[in-house]
């Protein structure tokens, strides 16, 4: 089956990016936003407290760590989001395209492919594709990652420097 082709405002970087390339790419406004969730949360159940108090019997203590809990692990996935976003060219991504062209070409410059090898059989590493390609845009359902290392990027490797019999 092919990809989906969907038209971007910027460059398409990587279709499904491994996490790990998603968490490295970070910027600091990603990590504000996770840091603002993480604290925004606890904060707006004291608030709520306030204005309608929990019975003297419930320990507010464990309500506010519970709540730091789900502002840390909101905030990280609406972070990874963003992040994603500027994979698929979806918002601004000029300084994530300038570290994928050089990491990339630093790669294929030390003779290593352009993505790690994966252990896994091809047929795995297609499934794993196809779960995790869209999968960032239904968080809050089901959060999935990329854990697999797999050769379905949606870029021309040519870019990178890649000869045209070194993909064969």
């Amino acid at each position: 089956m092919p990809d989906k082709v969907v038209k971007t405002p910027y460059p398409l970087i990587d279709a499904d990016p491994h996490f790990s390339r998603v968490v490295r790419y970070f910027r600091p406004s990603d990590y504000a936003t996770w840091a603002a969730a993480t604290g925004a949360f606890p904060a707006a159940l004291y608030l709520w407290n306030m204005a309608d108090p929990l019975p003297p019997n419930v320990r507010f203590r464990t309500t506010l760590r519970l709540g730091g809990l789900m502002g840390f692990i909101g905030g990280f996935l609406f972070a990874y989001q963003n992040s994603s976003l500027r994979f698929w060219g979806w918002t601004e991504n000029k300084r994530e395209e300038d570290l994928d062209l050089a990491e990339l070409r630093q790669r294929v410059a030390e003779g290593k492919p352009l993505h790690p090898d994966s252990s896994q059989p091809l047929w795995i590493q297609g499934v794993a594709y196809r779960n995790s390609v869209w999968s960032q845009l239904k968080f809050q359902a089901f959060p999935m990652f990329n854990f697999v290392n797999h050769q379905h990027h949606g870029t021309d490797p040519a870019k990178y420097g890649v000869e045209k019999k070194e993909l064969a």
